[in-house]
Parts: structure tokens; sequence; C-alpha cells
């Protein structure tokens, strides 16, 4: 993993937490949440407040995660909306806290200039016992304050004022005074600048868990389902649920809610392109296997290698060779269909609210592609990175950093973005075209 932390793959954008007095915050914070500190004088968190040393040191990668469920957070700066979500365990989590900072941007600004602020998203379970218990965690709520209770006692200040305003004879109420006057010391004018915090519940419909051996649940489409990458349980209350083995059911359930397209037939994109580099990483995985020597390669070492390692290439190789031919060379349609080792290859999610998540389910049920892993199913990308033989651990960590990683957004909007129809306007400019780089360029019509 050493080569992938190098080239900013790995860790990359967390947030580095070096001053003292950041640190004696989240040590409060850390005190606050979970009964434990740490002795590192610098270290990197996420946004979440996470942080990968602290969780080497104190041997517990989920001490802001306790049993996974109901997770934990720190916001030392609002900055933190810019960072990864690490041991992510809910595909939801980190568009939860990020729409949760950016809700409350000002007024977290405001506590974190003077205390870390702590919180949880909480939900009705606690522990999870059975995929069952996963179809309850429906909605999420943000629970949060700075560790010194500003916010709290903001509220008791503003009922105190309130109180102030209407008691009869308030005005006589010593002690009330007192009160409000030394609780305004600490939490300032209320009534100019109340600090409240907004946009605190979040729906969580359809989403992608860790627990139970990877799960995705789409219990709000018109036609639900899961679909269960381990063992598959038999107390989901779901009409269908689905396993990598029954390709064709689960085809038949991304057609039936639209949420895939085929990548040749989408608007905006260079699908040649992307069908061609989706066949050389199925060539760099036959030859890794050979132990073949994998730097440095152009595209006539590319189709080198293919030719010499015919018979190692897998069977989806084949099929996207034919894709490709019709798309380059106006060949007879190749039908592929689900039972085909190629089928989800070709596909990529429609322009749906569950973009990020079929994508993510694709990656899965399509690994050989490490660009389309790495983006979407990260989790994935790294267990599965660990496996791999050395020369393709380089081959990969060299391409992403070279054609990802300069610029994530072009890239993304090439491979999964979806423009809007505008026919009859200009193409994009010719900046705009440099800028999404190897797979082509997002035409505007």
């Amino acid at each position: 993993m050493i080569r992938l932390i190098e080239k900013g793959l790995m860790f990359g954008n967390l947030v580095h937490i070096s001053s003292p007095a950041l640190i004696e915050r989240y040590n409060r914070a850390l005190q606050h949440l979970a009964g434990k500190t740490t002795a590192l004088t610098d270290f990197h968190v996420d946004i979440s407040g996470y942080s990968p040393e602290v969780g080497i040191e104190l041997e517990d990668e989920l001490y802001l995660n306790p049993n996974g469920v109901n997770r934990q957070f720190i916001l030392l700066t609002t900055e933190q909306k810019r960072a990864p979500l690490l041991n992510v365990k809910f595909s939801t989590s980190r568009d939860i806290l990020r729409e949760f900072i950016e809700m409350n941007e000002a007024q977290l600004f405001a506590l974190t200039a003077t205390d870390a602020v702590a919180g949880e998203l909480v939900n009705s379970v606690f522990k999870l016992t059975t995929p069952r218990d996963l179809l309850n965690l429906r909605k999420i709520e943000i629970e949060a304050d700075t560790v010194g209770g500003t916010l709290r006692k903001a509220e008791q200040l503003a009922g105190m004022v309130e109180r102030f305003k209407t008691k009869e004879d308030a005005w006589f109420d010593d002690v009330l005074i007192a009160k409000m006057i030394e609780t305004a010391k600490e939490t300032g004018d209320v009534t100019r600048n109340p600090v409240r915090l907004h946009h605190t519940a979040f729906e969580q419909r359809n989403f992608w868990t860790a627990h139970f051996g990877s799960l995705y649940l789409f219990p709000d489409l018109d036609h639900p389902a899961a679909i269960c990458m381990g063992e598959k349980p038999d107390d989901m209350p779901i009409k269908y649920v689905f396993d990598p083995s029954q390709r064709n059911q689960i085809a038949k359930f991304l057609n039936y809610n639209d949420l895939v397209e085929p990548i040749v037939k989408a608007r905006g994109v260079d699908a040649a392109a992307i069908l061609q580099q989706k066949m050389d990483f199925l060539t760099i995985d036959a030859a890794a296997n050979a132990d073949v020597d994998l730097t440095g390669l152009d595209r006539s070492d590319m189709r080198r290698l293919a030719r010499n390692h015919a018979d190692r290439l897998p069977e989806a190789y084949h099929g996207l060779a034919q894709m490709l031919r019709w798309a380059t060379d106006g060949g007879p349609w190749p039908r592929i269909t689900s039972d085909h080792p190629a089928y989800f290859y070709t596909l990529r999610a429609a322009n749906t609210p569950h973009r990020d998540l079929v994508n993510m389910l694709l990656a899965e049920l399509a690994p050989l592609d490490p660009r389309q892993l790495f983006i979407c199913h990260k989790p994935l990308f790294y267990s599965t990175y660990a496996t791999w033989p050395e020369t393709k651990k380089a081959f990969v960590a060299d391409f992403l950093a070279r054609e990802y990683q300069v610029d994530k957004a072009g890239a993304r909007d090439a491979l999964f973005g979806h423009e809007p129809d505008m026919s009859g306007q200009d193409r994009a400019s010719e900046a705009v075209i440099a800028r999404v780089g190897p797979w082509g360029a997002i035409r505007k019509g």
C-alpha cells in the first residue's frame, strides 16, 4: 500500500492536524466520545475526524465507529468537508456528513474557532445482528455540539431569555438574571446571533453496506431488491434477493428500474476509448498472472501482450472486442447477454439519483477494471489491490496517478457524466476537450 500512499491514491486529501491547540481540542472530543486520547503530536483526519495514525496507536480502526453502525465524528475545521471518509461501512455516510457541514458551514466555522464539534450519526439500531436490521436504517439524525456544550447552553440561554421576557416581575429575579449573564459569557448574544444547527435529519433509502459480506439495498424503487455479495440471507424483508451468480436476475432488476445504459449508446463519451481501456486492463491482468514485465507499455506493446497471451485472455475480453468492432468499424451488433462475462463491463449507471450506488455495484460486478473500481468502490479496490502481483500493482498505481489523479473531475465526467441535451449548440471548447483526458471529449451536443 506504500506505493498508493506515495502517489496520493490512498489517504489523499486528509486534513493535517499539528497545532497543539487543535490536538488538545481533538483529545477533549475523543475523550468525550470514546473515553480515549492520543499522544501523537501530529496526525491526519478524514471528514469524520477519524485518523489512521490514531487508529494504529489505539489498535482500533473503529474508535469513532463502534459496531460500524452509528458513526461518530469530530470536527476541528470546516475544511474537513473536502476530505474522504475512511473505513466506510455505509455508502451514504460521507454524503450525509458533507451535506451537514455545508448546510451549517457558518455556524460550524464559528463554533470550531474555539472548540471541537463532536457528534454522531444516530439511527434506531446500535448493533446489527441480522441483515434484516439494515432495513430499519432509513432515517439518520445528526446530534452535535461542542465539547463544552455551547449549543446546549445557547438553547438554555434562549429559554431563559424567553422566560425573562414573558415572566411577570422578571426584572426582580436576581437568580435568573445572574444565570443569564453567566451563560452568555460562554455563548454570546443568542438574541442577535442565534447559535443553532439546521438540517440534521437525512433519509437513507437505497445504499450499500460493508456489513454481512457487502450488501446493496434498493428498497425504495418500483422493483425493489437486495444484492448480496456474500452469503445470501434468508430473512430479508424484500421480495427479491440476488447473489452474483444470478446475473440474469440482476440484469433484469437494473433494466426494469432504468438504472443502467450501454456505454456504446451513452451520449457525451468516447465509447470506443473506454472499451479499449477495459480490454487493456483485462490484458494486463492476464499478463501479470504470467509474470510479464509491465513497465513502460505503449499501444503496440499492449497489442503484443494481447497476441502473446491470447490463450489467457478471459471471455470478457472477446466480448468487449466485439463491442469495440461495432463501435469503430460498423461491424455486426454483438449479442452480449447478461450470461456473458463481458456484460457488466459494457454498462454504466443511467442518470438517476442512484447513479453513484449503481456504478459502485457495476464496479463490483466487473472487478477487472481497476479504474472503475478505484473511482466507484475504493474499499473493494484497496482489498483487491492487496492480492495482485507486484507487476500489476505497479502498473495500476502508475496508470491512476498519470491518467486519473491529475484531473479527477474530467475523468469522472468522461466516464460517468451525463450531458444535458443541447442539440444545435456549439461543441465544448478546446480547453474542455483537453481537460477530460484520454477517454475522449465531452460534447455539449
